[in-house]
């Protein structure tokens, strides 16, 4: 393993347009609870209690205190509630929209549903408000957006106390844009194969949050200077709060706040 290096408080960044601050590195848990229908380079078994509370230690210890989840990571936000310690010092991102029963997904952003899954997503993980639910989208950002309650629904929930801040996990430029319009956060793809650029322009032009997910490209980056340029490609960019990176991997995760530092060391 190498050796720990803690990152420094200059590690953790403002959400823009929240009061929220994350670390420039979160850790993504779907690798927690699921892992079949995902797209990762290599089949992994899921990890167990002790592995998972061994990442968390050390995730707290880098001051990483980003956390993403969903209902749709199978038993991912049960396994955080039980075993995370803390829960103040970490800020719970989870998401809803996406069901996955173990084979496929299917989608809902009904009003009624989107209750459901917030109240579901609070037992589970056993806390009495999320910092950041995000529509986990099925593709058609906009219809979701316009054409269903979920957006509403999400804002009544946001007013009385249970969440702090909305967002939306898109899948499309057009839906970013409205996204970064309509809501606090935008979760979008920045790697060198795929920038959403225009998602990017509107939400820094408005200023708001900016999550990325994929910079790794979903795990096909390990090390080397491919992960040090990857880092570097999403962390410099204007705009970008932080990076969600799922593992399970100790190593994996020291490996990434290690780069990150060095990344961050040259803004």
């Amino acid at each position: 393993m190498m050796q720990n290096t803690t990152a420094p408080d200059t590690f953790l960044r403002p959400l823009s347009g929240t009061d929220l601050t994350v670390s420039a590195i979160g850790l993504g848990t779907v690798k927690f609870g699921r892992n079949t229908g995902v797209n990762y380079p290599k089949a992994f078994s899921l990890p167990s209690d002790d592995s998972i509370k061994c990442l968390l230690a050390l995730a707290s210890e880098l001051n990483i205190n980003l956390l993403d989840t969903a209902p749709a990571y199978g038993s991912s936000e049960e396994r955080l509630g039980k075993l995370l310690f803390n829960r103040h010092r970490w800020v719970l991102c989870t998401k809803v929209g996406e069901e996955f029963d173990g084979s496929q997904s299917t989608f809902d952003y009904s009003a009624s549903h989107t209750r459901i899954s917030v109240e579901r997503s609070l037992n589970r993980l056993r806390t009495d408000y999320l910092d950041l639910v995000l529509i986990h989208s099925s593709g058609n950002d906009l219809d979701i957006m316009t054409q269903t309650d979920c957006v509403e629904t999400l804002r009544k929930l946001q007013q009385q106390g249970l969440i702090r801040y909305i967002g939306m996990s898109t899948k499309t430029e057009s839906g970013g844009e409205l996204a970064a319009e309509l809501m606090d956060v935008v979760m979008l793809t920045w790697n060198k194969q795929q920038q959403d650029r225009q998602t990017l322009q509107r939400a820094l032009a408005l200023q708001k949050g900016v999550l990325v997910k994929k910079g790794l490209s979903s795990g096909r980056i390990h090390g080397g200077l491919d992960l040090s340029e990857s880092l570097s490609f999403v962390l410099k960019q204007k705009g970008i709060n932080a990076l969600v990176a799922g593992t399970i991997n100790t190593d994996h995760l020291q490996l990434n706040v290690d780069t990150a530092l060095e990344v961050l060391a040259n803004l």
